[in-house]
């Protein structure tokens, strides 16, 4: 950790869902209570419906609202036949993030093994906004922000993070 000042970033989540309401979101509200614990703003939370086209344009409305430096969606990314975020997300980023798959799935592994293989999450930057889009279990969720987002997420984490690249006037690591 580096000795400059936390800078709290402007989070919005998302869940991806044709079931879930605001009372029974535990994804969700799982993401949203970890970014206010870490000394994160909560921009915006929503619930919609696995359709790549609601998706995309609720996530093209966050990456152009300068009021958002980060979205977190959960839910979508498996399999099954209306498994459609990481289609509806992918198109909109500017650059990839791989190893955020690939460190997710490490991490993973070690909770549930094989399985971790169906989750299709993803991350990337596009508008000077991080965007990850998780699987839409609790734990897969507490998984993704507790061994990977919490850090990359904290501008004072060394030797690199994300926040220093959404944060205006840093645009750059360290």
């Amino acid at each position: 950790m580096s000795d400059a000042a936390f800078v709290p970033l402007k989070v919005a989540v998302l869940t991806v869902s044709d079931t879930r309401t605001e009372e029974s979101d535990r994804s969700g509200n799982a993401l949203v209570e970890r970014l206010k614990r870490d000394g994160h703003e909560l921009a915006d939370k929503r619930i919609v419906v696995d359709d790549v086209y609601r998706i995309r344009a609720l996530v093209a409305q966050w990456i152009a609202d300068d009021d958002v430096q980060v979205i977190v969606t959960t839910g979508g990314t498996g399999f099954t036949g209306r498994d459609s975020t990481p289609e509806a997300v992918e198109v909109l980023l500017d650059k990839h993030i791989e190893g955020f798959g690939e460190l997710f799935r490490h991490l993973s592994w070690q909770e549930i093994g094989s399985s971790t293989v169906q989750s299709r999450c993803l991350g990337g930057l596009a508008n000077a906004t991080v965007v990850f889009c998780l699987p839409g279990s609790t734990g897969a969720c507490r998984t993704a922000w507790d061994g990977i987002l919490h850090e990359q997420l904290d501008s004072r984490h060394q030797p690199c993070n994300f926040a220093n690249l959404v944060i205006p006037g840093r645009g750059q690591h360290g």
